[in-house]
């Protein structure tokens, strides 16, 4: 398998040689203040959802790390697997089927901890699971990428981007600790704090699906077999997560959190590895399928917020309809499944007991 396709004049990749430059001087602001931009709204929102994580509770995750260690398996497991399924199914070019298989190889990205909040998921497991797979990243890129590729015949060398990786990390950990140590000593102002967070979170996503669509250029000009992987593949990865978290026998909640983190790649490290290994001629398309699948995780995860958030609102109908006598009716998180609850989980579904005044009326 090679990736050289200097000598076919019809190559698309010479088609896009003279395109690339003028694409990225066109948007080269654009991705400035996009750049810099979503780099403060995710140290705010990670710091946000560091002032909602339990010290006791996120220590629990690496004392007992069962669901850490599923998230690791789908994570560099499943998806570099599904990713090299895709590459043959599809019959990639050789370039092509090297990108994909690069993004199946990273880890988990800031989304996936936005998206986990939205769902009532396990904040704590969430960015466990976020910072473990970005330091196995730094072991576990190059030797998925070694494994699947030894037979190709590789006429370029992938380099993996360790800088950025460890600017991930560093963007990651520090909010997060900063949040954590807020909550410890602050708690009801750590409330005030994550709620404005999730505020945030929500316009993060707004501005990542707005800049996706317009940094993504020339839509009608990108390999439809590569916008069809794009779009299936974060799809297979969150099903495929939550089978396996399920399987396992994970609480509902993890398995919401396992599903979202698997399928929910870090696109910045996946173009930083691109723009180190390819080629300018190549990059137009393989910038615009990374980008292409970021916009699709986006899509997919508002989506599937959209379709949690309005069976949440049907749950507390359904208590408020059981419960006429209470006057009101705390709905925080859909009732776990005793088969998968484990130590440390809580059914979080609660009553509130009518007052005194409440209990006069309906004594009367």
């Amino acid at each position: 398998m090679s990736v050289d396709c200097s000598s076919n004049a019809s190559c698309p990749a010479h088609s896009m040689e003279d395109e690339l430059p003028l694409q990225m001087e066109g948007h080269g602001i654009l991705k400035l203040v996009f750049t810099v931009v979503s780099a403060l709204m995710v140290g705010l929102v990670m710091f946000s959802f560091g002032c909602s994580v339990e010290i006791r509770k996120l220590w629990s995750h690496f004392r007992r790390p069962w669901g850490i260690a599923v998230g690791l398996i789908c994570q560099f497991g499943l998806m570099p697997l599904t990713a090299y399924l895709l590459a043959l199914s599809f019959s990639l070019k050789p370039f092509q089927a090297i990108a994909v298989l690069i993004l199946g190889c990273c880890p988990g990205g800031t989304i996936s901890n936005v998206l986990t909040f939205w769902v009532d998921g396990d904040m704590d497991l969430s960015i466990s699971m976020t910072t473990c797979s970005t330091v196995a990243a730094l072991g576990m890129m190059p030797l998925c990428l070694y494994l699947y590729t030894w037979s190709w015949d590789l006429k370029q060398n992938l380099t993996i981007p360790y800088q950025s990786i460890g600017i991930t990390l560093g963007s990651l950990i520090v909010p997060v600790a900063f949040g954590v140590f807020v909550n410890y000593r602050w708690p009801k102002q750590a409330k005030v704090i994550l709620k404005v967070g999730a505020i945030a979170s929500g316009i993060l996503l707004l501005v990542v699906a707005v800049i996706g669509v317009v940094l993504v250029k020339g839509w009608n000009n990108i390999d439809i077999t590569l916008l069809l992987v794009s779009f299936i593949f974060p799809l297979v990865g969150h099903v495929t997560g939550f089978l396996l978290a399920l399987l396992t026998h994970q609480s509902w909640q993890r398995c919401r959190t396992i599903s979202i983190e698997t399928g929910a790649q870090n696109i910045q490290l996946c173009i930083a590895m691109l723009q180190l290994s390819f080629a300018a001629e190549y990059l137009a398309q393989l910038f615009n399928f990374a980008l292409a699948y970021g916009l699709f995780q986006v899509l997919l995860g508002l989506l599937t917020v959209a379709a949690y958030q309005a069976y949440k609102r049907r749950q507390k109908s359904k208590l408020r309809r059981q419960h006429p006598g209470c006057p009101e009716v705390s709905y925080e998180k859909p009732r776990e499944t005793s088969v998968f609850l484990e130590e440390g989980d809580e059914v979080t579904v609660t009553l509130e007991p009518p007052g005194p005044e409440q209990q006069h009326r309906a004594a009367e």
